[in-house]
């Protein structure tokens, strides 16, 4: 597709059509490279896409698992097991 060089203020730019901007994925902000003297525009990545997926498929086991390993029991609970009854 070619598209029109337009002049911005002092700069140069271009208009890009809707429906290309909907099927690569561009939200409000683009990163902007240059590769192999080619212009590259990739739309803005999530940090945390995908982790609620993620979670939501991991069992119960693997979480309480991940849990121990992030936040291990080093702490004593007699007074605990003494005073309050579960």
């Amino acid at each position: 597709m070619k598209v029109e060089i337009i002049r911005i203020g002092n700069s140069r730019g271009i208009r890009l059509p809707k429906t290309l901007l909907e099927q690569c994925g561009f939200k409000d902000t683009a990163e902007l490279s240059v590769k192999d003297g080619m212009l590259v525009l990739s739309p803005v990545s999530q940090v945390r896409t995908g982790w609620q997926e993620q979670f939501a498929q991991a069992s119960d086991e693997q979480r309480e698992a991940d849990l121990e390993e992030l936040l291990p029991d080093t702490a004593s609970r007699e007074w605990d097991d003494e005073q309050w009854h579960w």
